[in-house]
């Protein structure tokens, strides 16, 4: 525990899916002992949940409120030092807020926020505190993701001229089409979820992931979104054109309709001489294509791979990772920025990277509004 960052929750209770995984993932390297937080807005599950982590109860509070007002009031070498924020998109941006105006280093889960002006709010705020801010787009840590980022880097595709990255869901399917499911669920809610659903979702995912291996930024785009049905307010489908400021061009494909998708997320990244693609439900292998040689692929775990790569592998070779070891790399990321130690380009999505997902998600609904427009990025 010496030099363990303490960690507090904020969500993620019960059988929140994201919560388990922030859980393990924090646990991965070592770094990290969860102290506290608020797990669920009901007093009595908090207190239950809590209890079945094992927790001291004197540090887990019915709010944020009376959370920042018990840490307060600790030795500082005793207060938690960084919170996970698991709450639904509609309150990423107070919490975070909070927590930073507190000096605390903040770990939130995307979307970001739920405008573009919150999120530049955020960032102004970092700045000024100068803590750790780290936001989770998850697929940013598995080892083969950070391979393909390195062999681009170093021009082993050369320069990159095609991107075509595809994010395909099932589950929102048997909820849409029952009216009163898809107005009982918060993710088609804008007052919870913000301006989208999909796009917001797993499309910022593709965004973020396009931007992060590429080292490219996004200039432009043109989106067509699906809502299915008139009294829907959320899109749950969309395909926006891109453009990128090396004068290529792609697509981002994303959906929760693709009846019968679990969660497919796969990203191809073609150029001059050659192509890279990879998927998340089989993420331990790149795939490396090109005109004159064979079919090649790198395998996680490898002394081939860079150090980055070889960083994020836990086991030897042949022993499959997957997302809650992807997580791992992230908060490991975060808890050698906090500690000041060094390392590796790209080891967390910084609260910079957040906001950019926030632009973009403003934009795509806004270019599907204007009748399908090419809007700037």
């Amino acid at each position: 525990m010496k030099n363990k960052i303490k960690l507090g929750i904020l969500g993620g209770g019960g059988d929140s899916l994201i919560g388990i995984v922030h859980r393990i993932a924090s646990s991965m390297h070592d770094r990290y002992k969860i102290i506290g937080g608020c797990f669920n807005p009901n007093p009595r599950e908090n207190i239950d949940f809590a209890e079945s982590l094992g927790l001291d109860l004197s540090r887990v509070y019915e709010s944020i409120d009376a959370m920042m007002e018990g840490e307060r009031k600790l030795p500082e070498e005793e207060r938690i030092e960084a919170v996970s924020v698991l709450t639904p998109n509609f309150l990423h941006y107070p919490m975070a807020k909070q927590l930073l105006e507190n000096g605390f280093h903040v770990i939130c889960e995307k979307p970001l926020t739920t405008t573009y002006a919150e999120a530049q709010e955020l960032v102004a705020l970092q700045a000024k505190m100068q803590t750790v801010f780290a936001v989770t787009y998850t697929y940013t840590g598995y080892p083969m993701i950070r391979q393909m980022k390195h062999l681009i880097e170093k021009g082993a595709i050369g320069k990159v001229q095609k991107v075509d990255l595809q994010y395909y869901q099932g589950w929102i399917n048997p909820i849409i089409h029952d009216t009163e499911a898809r107005q009982n669920t918060w993710r088609l809610q804008p007052n919870k979820s913000g301006l989208s659903c999909c796009i917001g979702d797993i499309g910022t995912h593709a965004f973020d992931m396009l931007e992060y291996v590429t080292a490219l930024k996004v200039t432009e785009l043109l989106a067509d979104l699906n809502y299915l049905y008139e009294d829907n307010p959320m899109d749950i489908d969309g395909t926006i054109l891109v453009r990128l400021n090396n004068q290529s061009k792609g697509v981002i494909r994303a959906s929760q309709i693709a009846t019968g998708e679990e969660n497919n997320f796969t990203v191809a990244i073609y150029g001059e001489k050659g192509g890279l693609k990879w998927e998340q439900e089989n993420p331990n292998y790149l795939h490396h294509l090109t005109d004159h040689q064979p079919f090649q692929t790198f395998k996680r775990g490898n002394a081939y791979n860079s150090a980055i790569a070889q960083d994020g592998a836990k086991v030897p070779s042949g022993h499959p990772e997957g997302l809650f070891d992807a997580m791992g790399n992230i908060y490991k990321g975060v808890a050698k920025a906090i500690r000041g130690e060094t390392a590796f380009e790209g080891e967390y999505p910084s609260l910079e990277d957040g906001a950019r997902g926030m632009k973009f998600i403003e934009q795509v609904v806004a270019s599907h509004k204007e009748g399908n427009q090419w809007t700037q990025l």
